[in-house]
């Protein structure tokens, strides 16, 4: 391999913070809010033009799994985009106000920055952290603006893949244990013109319907190009708007620039097969017709950091109260994509998730191991290929966003390190904001 020497240049130091967050994702998001609402001085850098991430420019149909209390149950209630009867509504598994208009989420999101103090920057990609030691002190970003540092007593990286957490240095694997596969991308994208009356909805792998030319999902994989051929469509709060879930592409790597481009073409070129197919096979969607798609390929999994405790499904499925929790009541299922093919992969568990009380993450998953004054937040933070398949949904990403929020706060008021806070403080905090084990 070649290389070009770049010479040494001085980068301007812009700005200094209390809390720095990377990534405005729902996790990052969430994080800036409650960091900022504690009183502390934050920064948020997202690298598109728009906060909420998969939420809002990944075009996500609803929030998928559920937690109970704290700044999600309020996010919901600010972003609620239906008011009318739900019976009107078929759902089956989630309410009404779950489903997520991503034009008026985006609109909310801002609103709550806003409101909290929260110093924003978009189109600014965080590329490395400013490294003092073992100590992260910031982070340099790329922009319109150029090359610029900013400095920060706690950083939170959210950046989804750890970006900011891999380049100081944290451990980590990539995928499943056994051979570092990743789940696959998928290109959200939305029709129209659907006749919801009589339309059919399937909402898991596991759940299908029989239409004139047969079961539905066979069909799917029958006449679908590989590696798509699941049906998944959800309604909506527009009238005949229907959200699908239903590009593919398997054997990729979220952290290649490569590899992002061949999914985001690939799934990009199965569009228009899918909708020829809705219109053919499927009832109610017979002249139906694309009106938008995702402007952000959907990652679901590439690191999984190293943390003072590693979060496994065997703690999932035992619904533990940790001592040290920070997100409780966390729901969801083993939501393992085919790792190979369309559909569930044979480690997952949909319909078959017989765990209902929910669980809690204890802090210390969001405390990297060897590098200091850094946290992480959402998919990224420490957890097994199986336990991420549960955590890694948008509704927990909040909740763990305003709990590593509100530790920055108070490690960067007291001036500790992340691994040295009372986490008991943080309990008393997210107890008063309605999060309780």
């Amino acid at each position: 391999m070649k290389y070009y020497t770049e010479p040494a240049r001085r980068i301007p130091i812009v700005d200094e913070a209390d809390v720095l967050v990377v990534g405005g994702g729902p996790a990052g998001f969430a994080a800036a809010v409650n960091a900022a609402r504690q009183g502390a001085r934050t920064y948020l850098f997202e690298q598109s033009g728009a906060v909420g991430g998969v939420a809002t420019t990944g075009l996500m149909s609803h929030w998928t799994g559920n937690t109970r209390g704290g700044f999600y149950e309020e996010l919901l209630e600010r972003a609620n985009d239906w008011r009318g009867d739900e019976t009107a509504l078929r759902l089956r598994n989630w309410p009404a106000r779950q489903l997520i208009n991503p034009e008026k989420l985006k609109t909310v999101m801002l609103e709550l920055l806003e409101e909290a103090g929260v110093i924003l920057r978009l189109y600014s990609f965080a590329s490395a952290p400013l490294l003092e030691g073992d100590r992260v002190a910031g982070v340099i970003t790329e922009s319109k603006s150029g090359r610029e540092a900013w400095r920060a007593k706690v950083t939170v990286d959210a950046s989804g893949d750890g970006d900011i957490a891999a380049r100081a240095g944290v451990p980590f694997h990539k995928g499943r244990e056994s051979d570092g596969k990743m789940q696959p991308m998928t290109l959200m994208f939305k029709v129209a013109g659907v006749d919801t009356a009589r339309a059919v909805f399937p909402n898991q792998f596991e759940e299908t319907f029989p239409v004139p030319a047969g079961d539905l999902q066979r069909l799917g994989r029958e006449q679908l190009p590989p590696p798509a051929g699941h049906v998944l469509l959800y309604q909506t709060t527009l009238p005949g708007v229907v959200t699908c879930n239903m590009t593919n592409c398997t054997g990729v790597d979220g952290t290649s620039a490569a590899d992002l481009t061949r999914a985001e073409a690939l799934c990009r070129k199965q569009i228009d097969r899918i909708v020829r197919f809705l219109r053919e096979y499927v009832p109610g969607f017979e002249n139906c017709f694309l009106i938008s798609s995702a402007s952000q390929i959907g990652v679901r999994e590439t690191r999984h950091f190293q943390g003072e405790y590693t979060l496994t499904e065997e703690d999932v499925l035992a619904a533990w109260i940790f001592p040290d929790w920070a997100v409780t009541r966390a729901h969801f299922n083993f939501d393992v994509h085919g790792l190979d093919a369309s559909g569930l992969d044979p480690t997952g568990a949909q319909a078959g998730f017989r765990q209902t009380q929910g669980y809690t993450i204890p802090y210390r998953c969001f405390v990297p191991q060897k590098v200091d004054q850094l946290l992480l937040a959402g998919r990224n933070i420490s957890g097994t290929h199986l336990a991420h398949s549960n955590f890694r949904v948008m509704p927990i990403c909040v909740n763990m966003g305003q709990a590593v929020g509100i530790a920055a706060a108070l490690c960067a008021k007291a001036g500790i390190r992340p691994r040295d806070l009372e986490v008991r403080e943080l309990q008393a905090i997210l107890q008063a904001q309605g999060v309780c084990p």
